[in-house]
């Protein structure tokens, strides 16, 4: 069995990968459809499966939902720039209240946190971007809204091509 990508408990082979491949692109898939496409038996895609969450590697299952059709039809990306030494445990306590942040990362760079916003309309946006502002550490914000969004992917792409 050929290993490509270790996972956090260890080697994940390639039939590991295009079982989650298939799993990231519809959670709902029987596994006679998964055995289907990674030529496994239903049952042997159950057992591989219910490793992968066994480990860690598969932590759940979700639906991905169109946050327009929920209202939420502005999207922006906000770089907050902290003053002074402010920690990564400090800046997620504080997004972490915001309902509105979907992503946070800190990032290499003058920025010190990026973050990806939905909000109802620019309206809500600007009240979001405001509320941030107030925040303690932050010495300064920078917004970029999407206008189209052109690609999105899943969480699994597959193994890393060079």
């Amino acid at each position: 069995m050929r290993t490509d990508h270790e996972g956090p408990t260890g080697p994940l082979d390639s039939l590991d990968e295009a079982i989650l491949r298939e799993l990231a692109v519809d959670a709902r898939a029987s596994f006679a459809d998964i055995g289907a496409v990674v030529s496994l038996s239903a049952p042997a895609v159950k057992r591989r499966v219910d490793r992968l969450r066994e480990r860690g590697v598969v932590r759940g299952f979700t639906v991905r939902l169109d946050p327009a059709a929920l209202g939420w039809e502005t999207e922006a990306y906000v770089e907050l720039y902290c003053s002074g030494s402010t920690s990564p445990m400090t800046m997620r306590v504080a997004v972490e209240r915001y309902s509105e942040v979907i992503a946070a990362s800190t990032v290499t760079g003058d920025v010190d946190l990026f973050l990806h916003l939905r909000t109802r309309d620019m309206r809500h946006l600007e009240r979001v971007i405001e509320r941030l502002n107030a925040e303690p550490f932050v010495a300064r914000t920078r917004s970029t809204i999407v206008l189209s969004a052109l690609v999105r992917r899943p969480d699994v792409q597959g193994s890393p091509t060079e």
